[in-house]
């Protein structure tokens, strides 16, 4: 199980180890200083000559989108791939093919919706018969419930769902519910989670070290221009009950909600420590608050039940994304009865037109139905496949001197280059980002895609054939970036 806590022990007594659990998959190496020597320089030099002569297809037509599409990308986060945004001809599997023909074992998987792989038979052929039939038609058909009665089945707090076609937008119905529910007008959220690129939620997703506190209070932290004030959003540190038991003190009696990413994937993968999901749940409670877990990236990747299942703790409300659809836009609002019938009555506004649109529903049923049937075995196979990947990389790092720690849970997991185990967003900081941006481009030059972040995912379509492969490459890669190797 890759379940991460503890820091990681070293033998020189360097590290420290917090009590608990140990890290099985730390080196035991102090971090060294990254020497920027001639020959280092040379490698990586030669790493990004080798990715650009073999991508000129791709520079081409970034060139190219960047004069009509603001950017030369569809999302902003796309613009950090070095050495420029690769363009894409197809997937299949675990694999992808760029225009230049260039093969990639994927480990992106589109930033983690492609719980099936790309373009799994089933959702392919589901599509097609939809396609003949009609994309959509804003009005009613046996897809939405068919759709509805799985997920209620699946999710823990699924009395009834709601649809919409992004995170960010279902983020905002459950906050709009929760404020309706309760009549407070303020949240709480966590730094460092992410929840979609609206004003109303992003704010402190990635401060700098001297961002966001003033006299013991953690401060909201606009990530953007043009944003509106953040006053209805009270910020705390991820796993500090200490914190949350001061927002509460503090703003007693107008705190909507906590809203929180159960496994906090979106900046390194931290779970949550011993029995602070349960303490959320009753802090929550207690303060007559809802509960809302953002299971955009944990929803059917951690377990098929998600999150909830995983850590067997239930939310009121849970948002959805990304893997429920296995890479079509689709999300989803589960949620309690009581609170989910505010919705059906029409007292909170939810519309959109392309909700619920049969196109994108056929697929997702499709990918839930392979979830479920295959639920004793994807899940086991791919959290197995996902720890051994996990081991290979830390060792690999300490091979060529360089302290790593792993955190996350099988099918998602964050690679940090540094030497203690981060429980909050602000240990992440301590990550080194050049070396970590340096050893993806050199992967990139092997054949192996990475996100920028450090982020791995599994996916039910990779193979045991697929990791051995990608540790090879990761053992080249890293003589790259490593101080002895």
């Amino acid at each position: 199980m890759l379940y991460i806590h503890e820091a990681a022990t070293h033998p020189t007594g360097a590290g420290s180890s917090r009590g608990g659990r140990g890290n099985p998959f730390s080196s035991a190496h102090h971090q060294p200083s990254y020497s920027r020597s001639s020959h280092w320089r040379s490698l990586k030099e030669d790493r990004e000559r080798s990715v650009r002569s073999k991508t000129r297809g791709s520079l081409e037509r970034f060139e190219r989108s960047a004069r009509t599409l603001a950017g030369g990308v569809s999302s902003g986060l796309r613009r950090s791939a070095r050495p420029y945004p690769l363009f894409f001809d197809h997937g299949k599997g675990s694999r992808v093919w760029d225009v230049d023909g260039n093969e990639y074992i994927d480990f992106g998987l589109a930033w983690g919706p492609l719980i099936l792989g790309h373009a799994p038979d089933c959702v392919v052929e589901a599509i097609k018969r939809q396609a003949s039939r009609g994309f959509t038609f804003g009005a009613q058909h046996d897809l939405e419930f068919e759709v509805s009665e799985l997920l209620t089945g699946i999710i823990p707090c699924a009395d009834l769902v709601s649809y919409a076609n992004s995170g960010t937008e279902i983020v905002l119905l459950a906050l709009r519910l929760a404020r309706a529910v309760t009549g407070r007008t303020k949240y709480l959220k966590f730094e460092g989670h992410y929840h979609g690129w609206s004003d109303q939620a992003l704010v402190s997703y990635h401060p700098g070290a001297s961002e966001g506190e003033s006299a013991g209070r953690r401060l909201p932290v606009p990530v953007a221009k043009g944003q509106l004030p953040h006053d209805h959003i009270v910020i705390a540190a991820w796993n500090s009950r200490q914190e949350v038991e001061q927002a509460f003190a503090e703003h007693a009696g107008e705190i909507s909600a906590i809203v929180c990413e159960p496994l906090l994937a979106n900046s390194g993968c931290i779970p949550p420590a011993d029995g602070f999901l349960e303490f959320l749940r009753e802090a929550a409670t207690r303060n007559g608050a809802l509960l809302i877990f953002d299971e955009v990236i944990s929803g059917f990747r951690l377990e098929l039940g998600g999150a909830q299942t995983r850590f067997a703790v239930t939310p009121d409300l849970a948002t959805f994304a990304k893997a429920v659809g296995a890479g079509l836009p689709l999300s989803v609002l589960a949620g309690k009865k009581e609170y989910m019938e505010l919705i059906a009555a029409g007292d909170v506004v939810h519309a959109g037109s392309m909700n619920g649109n049969p196109l994108i529903l056929s697929g997702a049923k499709a990918a839930l139905e392979e979830l479920r049937r295959g639920e004793t075995t994807i899940y086991p196979r791919m959290r197995r496949l996902g720890e051994k990947l996990a081991v290979g990389l830390v060792e690999n790092f300490r091979k060529v001197g360089l302290s790593a720690v792993i955190t996350g849970d099988g099918p998602v997991f964050t690679i940090h280059v540094q030497s203690e185990t981060p429980r909050t967003y602000r240990d992440t900081l301590a990550s080194d980002k050049q070396i970590w941006s340096d050893f993806a481009l050199a992967l990139l030059d092997e054949g192996v895609i990475i996100l920028p972040d450090g982020r791995w995912y599994i996916s039910a379509a990779h193979s045991a054939d697929d990791i051995e492969a990608t540790l090879a490459a990761v053992e080249r890669a890293a003589r790259t970036v490593g101080t002895a190797g």
